[in-house]
């Protein structure tokens, strides 16, 4: 990397640029502005990043209790498993799915149409259906 380069990432990075804007920008990896970037704590708002940022607390996205943030560590955004599954149930909108990975069947018992996402070997709508043509029947009888 030259020293022009590095200019010119300290003035992208400024101005509010993301790596990989730079890196197509300048010809560079990723990896390599933003490596470059940490070193030289260079945010995206154009004033060095604090030290003390990623130790710093934030709030919980269920519950909104405090989160210690740990440097060098990935941002943590709940409290506990039990928010998370909570805000993530009642958030399906917030889900990103590919269109790719939804596959539409028809149920080999019942010949119900169902739609199953990342599943493509799904023969069954439901539980029911696979013990019944399995089984040949409910088998709560045992």
């Amino acid at each position: 990397m030259t020293s022009e380069q590095r200019k010119q990432i300290t003035e992208l990075r400024s101005s509010g640029n993301s790596y990989g804007q730079i890196a197509k920008l300048l010809g560079l990896t990723k990896a390599q502005v933003s490596s470059y970037c940490r070193r030289k704590k260079l945010s995206a708002n154009g004033e060095p990043a604090s030290a003390g940022s990623d130790a710093e607390s934030s709030f919980c996205k269920n519950c909104g209790k405090p989160i210690k943030q740990l440097p060098k560590h990935k941002h943590i955004s709940f409290c506990s498993d039990k928010c998370c599954r909570f805000w993530w149930n009642h958030h399906p909108e917030a889900v990103h799915r590919r269109e790719t990975a939804i596959y539409s069947y028809t149920c080999a018992c019942c010949g119900k149409h169902f739609t199953a996402y990342g599943n493509n070997h799904r023969k069954y709508c439901s539980h029911e259906c696979y013990i019944k043509d399995r089984f040949g029947g409910d088998r709560h009888d045992r």
